[in-house]
């Protein structure tokens, strides 16, 4: 381990002694101590009471992000080759965004029903914004000096997007991605916590609705661990994909 990982893990110890030495006098339904949390947390996943609650909410985030990323790729893509297009869209894709998510989500509701559609339009819808900017950006401010080699060697529009705007702009795209995967977790959540009777929102719900301060922290803690490692997988595959890549184009 490297030094650096020392010292989070010591300020990890440090935050733990510290909330058991916050959390010593007070009740356990105002805060509970690390030691409660954790009987609870390990509770659920022992016995299988979070497992359909947490493959609900993974399934959401899924496939919202891979519409939301979908979505915010091609649309980012055209806005950023079409002048007319970025032009006549681009109001309303800010204005889209502008609106809080969690106003929108008991229409979401209301037009998809209580079943995991409604959850993944919210989840995709929060996951586009990111992309999508970050993919215009790219596509718009590659080298100008590039762009005119490009167009001396005679390449169409397609072959210069293809092989040198998307190229050049991946390490931005790819940034994007990464936001969108730490959001796709929050729109799942927000879909869960207005109209759902599965997922880890709803457990929340629904352990505030009982009281069970533990039980909603240990779920807290499974969202966070779980937007934590879809960060760092999505780290990996992007090094992973990048390296690859370039070996590639080395050749």
């Amino acid at each position: 381990m490297k030094k650096v990982e020392y010292y989070s893990m010591l300020l990890l110890l440090l935050m733990l002694i510290g909330w058991e030495l916050i959390a010593g006098p007070m009740s356990e339904l105002v805060l509970p101590a690390p030691a409660a949390v954790f009987i609870e947390l390990w509770n659920g996943l022992s016995s299988g009471y979070f497992l359909p609650h947490i493959l609900r909410t993974i399934t959401e985030i899924v496939l919202g992000l891979s519409i939301g990323c979908t979505m915010g790729f091609i649309l980012g893509v055209l806005m950023g080759e079409i002048d007319f297009l970025r032009k006549l869209l681009f109001p309303y894709v800010i204005a889209s965004q502008a609106v809080p998510k969690l106003a929108l989500a008991p229409l979401f509701i209301l037009w998809f029903g209580f079943g995991m559609t409604s959850k993944v339009v919210i989840t995709a819808l929060i996951c586009f914004f990111p992309l999508l900017e970050n993919t215009l950006t790219a596509i718009q401010y590659t080298d100008p000096n590039k762009k005119d080699l490009f167009y001396i060697l005679g390449a169409t529009r397609l072959q210069t997007l293809i092989h040198l705007k998307i190229p050049a702009g991946l390490p931005a795209i790819l940034a994007g991605f990464r936001v969108s995967v730490v959001l796709a977790v929050v729109g799942a959540v927000v879909g869960e916590f207005i109209g759902g009777s599965e997922g880890l929102g709803a457990l929340i719900i629904a352990s505030q609705g009982m009281m069970d301060t533990p039980l909603m922290f240990a779920v807290l803690i499974l969202l966070t661990l779980m937007g934590m490692l879809l960060y760092l997988g999505v780290n990996l595959i992007e090094g992973l994909f990048l390296k690859t890549y370039m070996k590639g184009r080395n050749k």
